[in-house]
Protein backbone atom coordinates (compact mmCIF):
# COMPACT_ATOMS: atom_id res chain seq x y z
CA UNK A 1 0.00 0.00 0.00
CA UNK A 2 1.15 3.54 -0.74
CA UNK A 3 0.08 6.68 1.12
CA UNK A 4 -1.65 7.86 -2.05
CA UNK A 5 -3.81 4.73 -1.87
CA UNK A 6 -4.50 5.50 1.80
CA UNK A 7 -5.92 8.93 0.93
CA UNK A 8 -8.05 7.46 -1.90
CA UNK A 9 -9.48 4.88 0.52
CA UNK A 10 -10.12 7.52 3.17
CA UNK A 11 -12.10 9.67 0.76
CA UNK A 12 -14.45 6.73 0.22
CA UNK A 13 -14.83 5.99 3.92
CA UNK A 14 -15.11 9.44 5.52
CA UNK A 15 -18.14 11.73 5.30
CA UNK A 16 -20.29 13.65 4.92
CA UNK A 17 -18.72 16.54 6.88
CA UNK A 18 -15.01 15.99 6.22
CA UNK A 19 -14.24 16.09 2.49
CA UNK A 20 -10.67 14.68 2.77
CA UNK A 21 -9.54 17.73 0.79
CA UNK A 22 -6.24 17.64 -1.11
CA UNK A 23 -5.23 20.59 1.10
CA UNK A 24 -6.71 20.32 4.58
CA UNK A 25 -7.05 24.04 5.31
CA UNK A 26 -10.47 24.28 6.99
CA UNK A 27 -12.19 26.13 4.15
CA UNK A 28 -14.53 23.41 2.84
CA UNK A 29 -15.64 22.39 6.35
CA UNK A 30 -15.77 25.80 8.04
CA UNK A 31 -18.60 26.16 10.53
CA UNK A 32 -19.43 22.45 10.58
CA UNK A 33 -19.90 21.93 14.31
CA UNK A 34 -20.71 19.10 15.06
CA UNK A 35 -18.31 18.00 12.39
CA UNK A 36 -14.61 18.56 11.86
CA UNK A 37 -14.69 22.24 10.88
CA UNK A 38 -13.71 25.39 12.73
CA UNK A 39 -16.30 27.17 14.85
CA UNK A 40 -18.37 30.00 13.37
CA UNK A 41 -16.56 31.47 10.38
CA UNK A 42 -13.85 28.83 10.71
CA UNK A 43 -11.19 31.55 10.89
CA UNK A 44 -9.24 29.86 13.71
CA UNK A 45 -8.79 26.64 11.75
CA UNK A 46 -8.00 28.51 8.54
CA UNK A 47 -5.42 30.77 10.24
CA UNK A 48 -3.71 27.77 11.83
CA UNK A 49 -3.01 26.29 8.40
CA UNK A 50 -2.21 29.59 6.67
CA UNK A 51 0.37 30.59 9.27
CA UNK A 52 2.66 27.78 8.17
CA UNK A 53 2.48 28.99 4.55
CA UNK A 54 3.91 32.32 5.71
CA UNK A 55 7.18 30.81 6.96
CA UNK A 56 9.98 29.87 4.56
CA UNK A 57 13.00 27.62 5.03
CA UNK A 58 16.52 29.03 4.67
CA UNK A 59 18.24 26.62 2.29
CA UNK A 60 21.96 26.05 2.88
CA UNK A 61 23.86 23.14 1.36
CA UNK A 62 27.39 24.23 2.29
CA UNK A 63 27.83 22.00 5.34
CA UNK A 64 28.91 18.52 6.45
CA UNK A 65 25.50 17.08 7.36
CA UNK A 66 24.80 13.77 5.62
CA UNK A 67 22.36 11.80 7.78
CA UNK A 68 20.17 14.09 9.92
CA UNK A 69 19.00 12.58 13.19
CA UNK A 70 15.26 13.24 13.71
CA UNK A 71 15.07 11.66 17.17
CA UNK A 72 14.22 13.41 20.45
CA UNK A 73 14.19 12.48 24.13
CA UNK A 74 10.91 13.01 25.95
CA UNK A 75 9.23 11.45 29.01
CA UNK A 76 12.44 9.52 29.71
CA UNK A 77 12.13 7.82 26.31
CA UNK A 78 13.81 8.29 22.94
CA UNK A 79 11.39 8.79 20.05
CA UNK A 80 12.35 8.58 16.39
CA UNK A 81 10.67 11.90 15.53
CA UNK A 82 9.60 15.18 17.21
CA UNK A 83 5.92 14.72 16.38
CA UNK A 84 3.04 12.83 17.95
CA UNK A 85 -0.54 11.99 16.99
CA UNK A 86 -2.99 14.44 18.56
CA UNK A 87 -6.09 13.29 20.45
CA UNK A 88 -9.22 13.05 18.32
CA UNK A 89 -12.63 12.24 19.79
CA UNK A 90 -16.20 11.66 18.63
CA UNK A 91 -14.93 10.16 15.38
CA UNK A 92 -18.29 8.59 14.55
CA UNK A 93 -19.93 12.02 14.72
CA UNK A 94 -17.24 13.89 12.80
CA UNK A 95 -16.01 11.36 10.23
CA UNK A 96 -17.98 8.09 9.91
CA UNK A 97 -19.01 5.04 11.87
CA UNK A 98 -16.28 2.84 10.37
CA UNK A 99 -14.50 3.47 13.69
CA UNK A 100 -15.62 4.50 17.14
CA UNK A 101 -13.38 6.32 19.64
CA UNK A 102 -12.07 3.05 21.08
CA UNK A 103 -11.20 1.28 17.83
CA UNK A 104 -9.75 4.48 16.33
CA UNK A 105 -7.42 4.90 19.33
CA UNK A 106 -6.36 1.24 19.24
CA UNK A 107 -5.23 1.56 15.62
CA UNK A 108 -3.54 4.91 16.26
CA UNK A 109 -1.62 3.71 19.34
CA UNK A 110 -0.39 0.58 17.58
CA UNK A 111 0.67 2.38 14.39
CA UNK A 112 2.56 5.05 16.30
CA UNK A 113 4.24 2.55 18.64
CA UNK A 114 5.42 0.58 15.60
CA UNK A 115 6.84 3.76 14.07
CA UNK A 116 8.79 4.97 17.08
CA UNK A 117 6.54 7.82 18.14
CA UNK A 118 3.38 7.89 20.26
CA UNK A 119 -0.28 8.87 20.20
CA UNK A 120 -2.20 11.20 22.48
CA UNK A 121 -5.61 9.54 22.88
CA UNK A 122 -8.99 11.12 23.58
CA UNK A 123 -11.71 11.06 26.20
CA UNK A 124 -15.49 10.91 25.95
CA UNK A 125 -18.78 11.31 27.74
CA UNK A 126 -18.99 7.54 28.25
CA UNK A 127 -16.42 6.24 30.74
CA UNK A 128 -15.65 3.18 28.61
CA UNK A 129 -14.02 5.43 25.98
CA UNK A 130 -11.20 6.49 28.30
CA UNK A 131 -10.97 3.07 29.94
CA UNK A 132 -10.72 1.39 26.55
CA UNK A 133 -8.01 3.66 25.22
CA UNK A 134 -6.07 3.18 28.45
CA UNK A 135 -6.19 -0.58 27.86
CA UNK A 136 -4.85 -0.04 24.33
CA UNK A 137 -1.97 2.00 25.74
CA UNK A 138 -1.24 -0.70 28.32
CA UNK A 139 -1.18 -3.32 25.57
CA UNK A 140 1.64 -1.41 23.87
CA UNK A 141 3.84 -1.01 26.95
CA UNK A 142 2.37 2.33 28.02
CA UNK A 143 3.54 4.17 24.91
CA UNK A 144 0.68 6.63 24.69
CA UNK A 145 -0.58 9.79 26.37
CA UNK A 146 -4.24 9.62 27.45
CA UNK A 147 -5.90 13.04 27.34
CA UNK A 148 -8.60 13.83 29.89
CA UNK A 149 -11.36 16.39 29.47
CA UNK A 150 -11.64 19.07 32.21
CA UNK A 151 -14.38 17.25 34.13
CA UNK A 152 -14.92 17.78 37.86
CA UNK A 153 -11.73 17.27 39.88
CA UNK A 154 -12.71 13.92 41.41
CA UNK A 155 -13.44 12.38 38.02
CA UNK A 156 -10.20 13.69 36.51
CA UNK A 157 -8.17 12.17 39.35
CA UNK A 158 -10.03 8.89 38.96
CA UNK A 159 -9.07 8.84 35.28
CA UNK A 160 -5.48 9.68 36.18
CA UNK A 161 -5.43 6.48 38.25
CA UNK A 162 -6.68 4.57 35.21
CA UNK A 163 -3.88 6.07 33.13
CA UNK A 164 -1.30 5.19 35.78
CA UNK A 165 -2.54 1.59 35.88
CA UNK A 166 -2.02 1.48 32.11
CA UNK A 167 1.59 2.60 32.73
CA UNK A 168 1.09 5.58 30.41
CA UNK A 169 4.32 7.51 29.83
CA UNK A 170 2.50 10.82 30.47
CA UNK A 171 -0.98 12.25 31.01
CA UNK A 172 -2.60 15.28 29.37
CA UNK A 173 -5.70 17.39 29.85
CA UNK A 174 -7.24 19.53 27.11
CA UNK A 175 -8.53 22.46 29.14
CA UNK A 176 -9.62 24.16 25.90
CA UNK A 177 -12.38 21.54 25.67
CA UNK A 178 -14.31 23.91 27.95
CA UNK A 179 -15.70 25.40 24.73
CA UNK A 180 -17.04 22.12 23.32
CA UNK A 181 -20.78 22.72 23.39
CA UNK A 182 -21.48 19.22 22.07
CA UNK A 183 -20.43 17.79 25.45
CA UNK A 184 -23.17 19.81 27.14
CA UNK A 185 -25.61 18.61 24.48
CA UNK A 186 -24.73 15.05 25.50
CA UNK A 187 -25.50 15.86 29.13
CA UNK A 188 -21.98 16.32 30.45
CA UNK A 189 -20.82 19.95 30.25
CA UNK A 190 -17.27 21.07 30.98
CA UNK A 191 -16.07 24.43 32.22
CA UNK A 192 -12.89 26.49 32.61
CA UNK A 193 -10.66 25.35 35.48
CA UNK A 194 -9.25 27.34 38.38
CA UNK A 195 -5.54 27.43 39.14
CA UNK A 196 -6.19 25.82 42.51
CA UNK A 197 -8.00 22.87 40.93
CA UNK A 198 -5.39 22.42 38.21
CA UNK A 199 -2.58 22.46 40.78
CA UNK A 200 -4.34 19.80 42.87
CA UNK A 201 -4.86 17.62 39.81
CA UNK A 202 -1.23 17.85 38.72
CA UNK A 203 -0.03 17.19 42.28
CA UNK A 204 -2.10 13.99 42.37
CA UNK A 205 0.29 12.15 40.04
CA UNK A 206 4.01 11.67 39.54
CA UNK A 207 3.53 11.18 35.79
CA UNK A 208 4.53 14.03 33.47
CA UNK A 209 1.37 16.15 33.12
CA UNK A 210 0.68 18.21 29.99
CA UNK A 211 -1.84 21.04 29.80
CA UNK A 212 -3.31 21.39 26.31
CA UNK A 213 -5.05 24.58 25.18
CA UNK A 214 -2.57 27.35 26.02
CA UNK A 215 -2.67 30.42 23.73
CA UNK A 216 -1.06 33.20 25.78
CA UNK A 217 2.14 33.84 27.72
CA UNK A 218 0.00 34.33 30.82
CA UNK A 219 -1.62 30.93 30.33
CA UNK A 220 1.77 29.27 29.91
CA UNK A 221 3.06 30.87 33.12
CA UNK A 222 -0.05 29.70 34.99
CA UNK A 223 0.49 26.12 33.78
CA UNK A 224 4.14 26.33 34.83
CA UNK A 225 3.17 27.60 38.28
CA UNK A 226 0.64 24.77 38.63
CA UNK A 227 3.45 22.25 38.09
CA UNK A 228 2.83 21.14 34.50
CA UNK A 229 5.58 19.17 32.76
CA UNK A 230 4.55 20.74 29.48
CA UNK A 231 1.93 22.65 27.53
CA UNK A 232 0.33 22.31 24.12
CA UNK A 233 -0.08 25.64 22.35
CA UNK A 234 -3.52 24.92 20.91
CA UNK A 235 -6.84 26.55 20.05
CA UNK A 236 -8.48 23.13 19.72
CA UNK A 237 -8.26 23.35 15.94
CA UNK A 238 -10.31 26.56 15.97
CA UNK A 239 -13.28 24.49 17.08
CA UNK A 240 -14.02 26.11 20.45
CA UNK A 241 -13.71 29.87 19.81
CA UNK A 242 -14.00 31.79 16.55
CA UNK A 243 -11.46 34.44 15.55
CA UNK A 244 -8.56 33.06 17.58
CA UNK A 245 -5.03 33.81 16.33
CA UNK A 246 -3.09 30.93 14.81
CA UNK A 247 -1.13 28.74 17.17
CA UNK A 248 2.12 29.35 15.26
CA UNK A 249 1.75 33.13 15.61
CA UNK A 250 1.63 32.98 19.42
CA UNK A 251 4.29 30.28 19.81
CA UNK A 252 7.47 32.46 19.74
CA UNK A 253 6.37 34.75 22.59
CA UNK A 254 5.33 31.78 24.70
CA UNK A 255 8.63 30.00 23.98
CA UNK A 256 10.56 33.14 24.89
CA UNK A 257 9.16 32.99 28.42
CA UNK A 258 8.98 29.27 29.25
CA UNK A 259 11.37 27.44 26.89
CA UNK A 260 13.66 25.23 28.95
CA UNK A 261 11.39 25.48 32.00
CA UNK A 262 8.76 23.13 30.58
CA UNK A 263 8.18 21.20 27.36
CA UNK A 264 6.37 23.09 24.61
CA UNK A 265 4.15 21.29 22.11
CA UNK A 266 2.01 22.88 19.42
CA UNK A 267 -0.86 21.68 17.23
CA UNK A 268 -3.12 23.18 14.58
CA UNK A 269 -2.60 23.19 10.82
CA UNK A 270 0.49 20.95 10.78
CA UNK A 271 0.40 18.80 7.66
CA UNK A 272 3.98 17.86 6.73
CA UNK A 273 7.54 17.39 7.91
CA UNK A 274 8.28 20.92 6.71
CA UNK A 275 5.57 22.22 9.05
CA UNK A 276 7.14 20.22 11.89
CA UNK A 277 10.49 21.88 11.09
CA UNK A 278 8.94 25.37 11.15
CA UNK A 279 7.22 24.78 14.50
CA UNK A 280 10.44 23.52 16.10
CA UNK A 281 12.38 26.46 14.62
CA UNK A 282 9.94 28.90 16.23
CA UNK A 283 10.13 27.38 19.70
CA UNK A 284 8.35 24.03 19.97
CA UNK A 285 10.06 20.97 21.44
CA UNK A 286 7.65 18.74 19.51
CA UNK A 287 4.32 18.95 17.68
CA UNK A 288 0.95 17.20 17.69
CA UNK A 289 -0.76 16.34 14.40
CA UNK A 290 -4.46 15.49 14.12
CA UNK A 291 -6.21 15.55 10.73
CA UNK A 292 -3.61 13.62 8.69
CA UNK A 293 -3.84 10.77 11.21
CA UNK A 294 -7.61 10.61 10.75
CA UNK A 295 -7.03 10.13 7.03
CA UNK A 296 -4.34 7.54 7.75
CA UNK A 297 -6.50 5.48 10.11
CA UNK A 298 -9.64 5.55 7.95
CA UNK A 299 -7.68 4.94 4.76
CA UNK A 300 -5.19 2.32 5.84
CA UNK A 301 -5.53 1.28 9.47
CA UNK A 302 -2.28 0.52 11.27
CA UNK A 303 -0.34 0.47 8.01
CA UNK A 304 -1.79 3.84 7.06
CA UNK A 305 -0.48 5.33 10.31
CA UNK A 306 2.95 3.81 9.72
CA UNK A 307 3.06 5.16 6.16
CA UNK A 308 2.09 8.65 7.32
CA UNK A 309 4.77 8.63 10.03
CA UNK A 310 7.39 7.55 7.51
CA UNK A 311 6.34 10.25 5.04
CA UNK A 312 6.45 13.06 7.60
CA UNK A 313 9.79 11.83 8.96
CA UNK A 314 11.33 11.80 5.48
CA UNK A 315 10.02 15.31 4.78
CA UNK A 316 11.54 16.50 8.05
CA UNK A 317 14.84 14.77 7.35
CA UNK A 318 14.98 16.37 3.90
CA UNK A 319 14.33 19.82 5.38
CA UNK A 320 17.10 19.26 7.93
CA UNK A 321 19.53 18.13 5.24
CA UNK A 322 18.81 21.13 3.05
CA UNK A 323 19.20 23.62 5.91
CA UNK A 324 22.28 22.12 7.56
CA UNK A 325 20.67 20.65 10.69
CA UNK A 326 22.40 17.55 12.01
CA UNK A 327 19.96 17.06 14.91
CA UNK A 328 16.57 18.42 15.94
CA UNK A 329 18.40 20.63 18.46
CA UNK A 330 20.03 22.44 15.50
CA UNK A 331 16.65 23.62 14.20
CA UNK A 332 16.19 27.21 15.35
CA UNK A 333 14.91 30.59 14.20
CA UNK A 334 17.98 31.19 11.99
CA UNK A 335 16.74 28.39 9.72
CA UNK A 336 13.46 30.09 8.78
CA UNK A 337 12.28 33.37 7.27
CA UNK A 338 8.92 35.09 7.65
CA UNK A 339 7.57 35.53 4.12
Amino acid sequence: MTYQEVTINAKKRIGPYCKVCPICNGIACKGLIPGPGGKGTGSGFIRNHQAFREVGLNMDTLHDVHHPDTSIDMFGTTFSVPFFAAPVGAVQLHYSDLYDDLTYSEVLVEGCKNSGNAAFTGDGVKSEVFEGTALAIKKFQGVGIPTIKPWRKEEVIEKIRTAENANAIAIAMDIDAAGLTMLAAQGKPVFPMTMETLSEIIASTERPFIVKGIMTVEGALKALEAGAYGIVVSNHGGRVLDDTPSTLSVLPKIAERVKGKMKIFIDGGIRSGLDVFKAVALGADAVLIARPYVTAVYGGGVMGVELLNKQIQEELRSAMLMTGCKTVADIDATKVTML
